[in-house]
């Protein structure tokens, strides 16, 4: 079938709820991928900072073969070899003591909210149960999630939503500790806004909840479905504050783009769940677990937490001096390769144009571009992004 008869075809038995750009991807290898009339990209979106690695990764690639000769589904009613292995290979590199395998990035927040309200019920009784997000997050799909989240477009036409939430502008402490009451049982934010831009918040910022959460006697619990596994150049990002959580939740890229997600607590937490509170039929499935020992061990064991940083400082650079070059970019911001540019402008057309001359990029919140690119890019590449980028800046 041809471009447009798979375009097609897709439209006629597809719910319409993603608003797709009009090329038909067929192919992936490192940070390139094809399109069905083999015309190449150069991706700086990654899935949406999930294919850290690359597409069609070789190590991956082998974990999934290898596993899926052996072992492709069980129930959670038996133990499996890969669900221990990731587990110790999370907990070994993280603050957490247990784990609990989803599919998603909403799945892990679910959980964690689950989580959360158990603790808070066994400790303090029926009157904990709220949590406090930031807004301009982004949590997740599901109706949990989409009430965690702090933007209205994403709860639209959804109410009632689930009680027990009050957001705070993110980046402001005193917001924050004004709005804990005795209902509240924990925090919940992200440590860098993705959906929301790209938004970073000031060093002391995690520190200071986390001396919050301590006094209050509350949970701090950090969405690292975007900054985790080593997208801001340590493989968590609630690392750079020298902090450590009571839950975390990581997906995207912890399979290189093979769905799994995960949330991660202290064994003083998780005690709270017991069996029949919490469960998923594919959660801990063996291929999504193989495919995550797989990328997981391959970062930590190639240095590629330096190479992100490395990288992703060069990129900085890079769109700075692009900045005093076109007025429409307001401001740069990133950690990692976790980048973003703030426009004057609203940044739809700036992306079909990128796309046109063969790099994908995104755009979130309208008027800012976004780059979550693999780990594996070089200077070579970025210096193609902002060779595009400036012929697009150009007319504008």
């Amino acid at each position: 079938m041809n471009e447009k008869e798979l375009m097609a075809l897709a439209d006629e038995n597809i719910m319409n709820t993603y608003k797709r750009f009009h090329i038909v991807l067929v192919k992936g290898l490192g940070q390139k991928v094809w399109d069905v009339n083999g015309k190449e990209y150069l991706d700086f979106v990654s899935g949406i900072a999930v294919c850290s690695l690359g597409h069609s990764h070789p190590q991956v690639v082998a974990a999934l073969k290898e596993q899926v000769e052996k072992l492709t589904h069980v129930s959670n009613l038996y133990y499996t070899e890969p669900q221990a292995r990731l587990a110790k290979l999370l907990t070994d590199n993280s603050f957490a003591d247990k784990v609990f395998f989803c599919n998603s990035g909403a799945e892990a927040n679910e959980a964690a909210i689950k989580l959360a309200r158990k603790y808070a019920h066994e400790k303090s009784g029926d009157d904990t149960f709220e949590l406090i997000t930031m807004k301009d997050s982004f949590h997740g799909r599901t109706m949990a999630t989409i009430t965690a989240t702090g933007q209205e477009k994403f709860q639209f036409g959804f109410t009632p939503l689930l009680e027990g939430f009050t957001y705070v502008p993110f980046n402001d402490l005193n917001a924050l500790e004004n709005a804990i009451t005795k209902k509240t049982c924990g925090i919940m934010l992200e440590p860098i806004q993705g959906e929301g831009g790209v938004i970073i918040p000031d060093v002391q910022y995690l520190a200071a909840i986390r001396e919050m959460c301590y006094r209050h006697d509350i949970l701090m619990i950090l969405d690292e479905v975007q900054t985790g596994i080593g997208r801001t150049g340590k493989l968590f990002g609630y690392e750079h504050s020298g902090i450590r959580p009571d839950i975390m939740t990581l997906a995207k890229a912890l399979g290189n783009g093979f769905p799994v997600g995960a949330m991660l607590a202290t064994d003083k937490v998780a005690k709270a769940f017991s069996p029949g509170n919490h469960a998923s039929t594919f959660g801990g499935n063996p291929l999504a677990m193989a495919a995550a020992i797989a990328t997981v061990e391959t970062i930590l064991q190639e240095g590629l937490l330096d190479v992100c940083q490395k990288r992703g400082e060069y990129f900085l650079t890079q769109l700075k001096k692009l900045q005093t070059k076109h007025k429409v970019i307001k401001e740069v911001r990133g950690m990692g390769l976790m980048i973003a540019c703030g426009l004057t402008i609203e940044g739809g057309d700036i992306v079909n144009e990128c796309m046109k001359k063969g790099v994908l990029i995104n755009c979130t919140g309208g008027k800012t571009l976004r780059f979550v690119p693999p780990f594996i890019i070089s200077n070579q590449d970025v210096d193609q992004v902002i060779n595009v980028l400036d012929e697009v800046l150009e007319v504008k």
